[in-house]
């Protein structure tokens, strides 16, 4: 067995227990922390595969940004673990009917459908330029309307989350949308016509000479 192998072996591993223990964690902390080391052992096999570009960017946007902000996220909402616990066992035999055709489907798939029966089958570009200018070719030629919708998408998402995050703040300047939108021209400034007005001055007094000699 080479060493790429037994190192296939022993991320998959890590990777299996870290999952299953995701979904088995009784706090949510840990829970955030063992798909952070999912996320982590998944960037490896990526590496193994020879796939630089996406492994850095796994470890980076979804470990180093999301996955981080989740973790602040549920750490800061205190969320009620024995509340979450009520039900659980009413909701599990539709909950277990889901996973096991889950499981069954994704076994048809990995069985049948990622064989391939002749290696001249595949692109002879993609053995001569490296997966990343691949990638980039790929994504800004074939597929760069859904890659400008996908953006488009995420910075609404931003907007959002920034607009929701600080409506309710007293130190913040929030103007509703609804009242943006139906704001008129005419409403926005008013000329009023006012007389003009001159404030009196008063003369300084003069001191006499009494004062002045003294």
């Amino acid at each position: 067995m080479s060493v790429t192998t037994g190192l296939f072996y022993v991320f998959s591993a890590v990777l299996l227990i870290a999952a299953f223990r995701v979904i088995t964690a009784r706090n949510p902390v840990h829970a955030v922390l063992f798909l952070v080391l999912t996320f982590f052992q998944a960037a490896m096999l990526w590496m193994l595969l020879k796939a630089e570009f996406l492994s850095i960017s796994l470890v980076l946007v979804y470990v180093g940004a999301v996955m981080v902000l989740f973790l602040f996220v549920v750490m800061m909402l205190d969320v009620n673990i024995e509340g979450l616990r009520v039900g659980f066992w009413n909701h599990f035999p539709l909950a277990a009917v889901m996973g096991v055709v889950i499981a069954l489907e994704m076994a048809a798939v990995l069985m049948g459908g990622f064989r391939v029966s002749d290696p001249t089958d595949l692109v002879p570009a993609a053995t001569q330029i490296s997966n990343t200018k691949a990638l980039g070719l790929l994504m800004y030629t074939h597929y760069v309307y859904p890659l400008e919708i996908a953006s488009a998408i995420l910075l609404v998402g931003m907007f959002a989350a920034i607009a929701l995050t600080l409506r309710t703040r007293k130190d913040t300047k929030h103007i509703n949308p609804a009242d943006q939108v139906r704001v008129k021209a005419q409403d926005r400034m008013k000329v009023i016509k006012m007389a003009a007005t001159r404030a009196a001055v008063e003369p300084a007094p003069v001191a006499s000479n009494a004062e002045t000699k003294a």
